[in-house]
């Protein structure tokens, strides 16, 4: 890594590093491999690890876990706090999903998030209200529109994930989103659009459609397609 620089390394071997010491039987790297494999090859998959999963793999204990969740969730603080696309105003359902995809990629259970917006659609907050299991999670409107009166936001977007990596809205999906629209509409707050976000697409409630977003799910650099 010191002569080549870390970007010449293979994930295994970034792994390696945190991981930092094997095992009698196997060298550092072989665990490594071991624990790329329990995540199926992907960052992802060892992300959404929870710490029982992870130290059933011979050699990882809680000291490497530690390690290894503190980077990956220092790689999400990373993106949050480089990225622009909060500093300018929200004019699609794709900007949405590129500003969550990074809290929410490779998540094994539902989380339910607000984004606050200013009159101008600049986001001014964001923030999970609830957390579920694998298929279903809510969120109390009242609890919502006493945080958006408090932080003086024009507008709200919902966003919740479906770890199941289908995006298509469930009835409860479409009963919680009118529940919002009316009682936000109350306080004469907008609600402009509930996401729903998967690992490589999302629905817009806005426009009724789900999008594929396998081209961009790695850099944010491809354009948007409609299956």
């Amino acid at each position: 890594m010191l002569s080549k620089g870390a970007g010449a390394m293979s994930n295994a071997e970034l792994l390696a590093i945190l991981i930092g010491s094997g095992t009698r039987n196997e060298n550092v790297l072989e665990v490594a491999n071991r624990l790329l494999n329990a995540g199926d090859g992907l960052l992802s998959g060892i992300a959404a690890m929870d710490k029982g999963k992870m130290e059933a793999i011979s050699g990882i204990g809680l000291g490497k876990y530690s390690s290894i969740a503190a980077a990956f969730e220092l790689g999400k603080r990373l993106f949050v706090e480089n990225s622009r696309l909060e500093k300018v105003p929200v004019a699609d359902p794709l900007e949405i999903f590129k500003v969550m995809l990074p809290l929410m990629k490779g998540l094994d259970h539902e989380e339910f998030w607000i984004i606050f917006l200013n009159k101008a659609n600049y986001i001014i907050h964001k923030e999970m209200f609830s957390m579920g299991g694998s298929s279903s999670t809510v969120v109390d409107p009242k609890l919502v529109l006493k945080k958006t009166l408090e932080r003086k936001a024009s507008s709200i977007i919902m966003v919740h994930n479906h770890p199941s990596g289908n995006p298509k809205p469930s009835t409860q999906d479409r009963d919680e989103t009118r529940k919002m629209m009316k009682a936000a509409g109350t306080f004469g707050i907008s609600l402009l659009d509930h996401i729903i976000l998967c690992d490589d697409g999302y629905f817009s409630f806005s426009d009724g459609k789900v999008h594929s977003a396998t081209a961009f799910s790695e850099k944010f650099g491809g354009e948007e397609t409609n299956p």
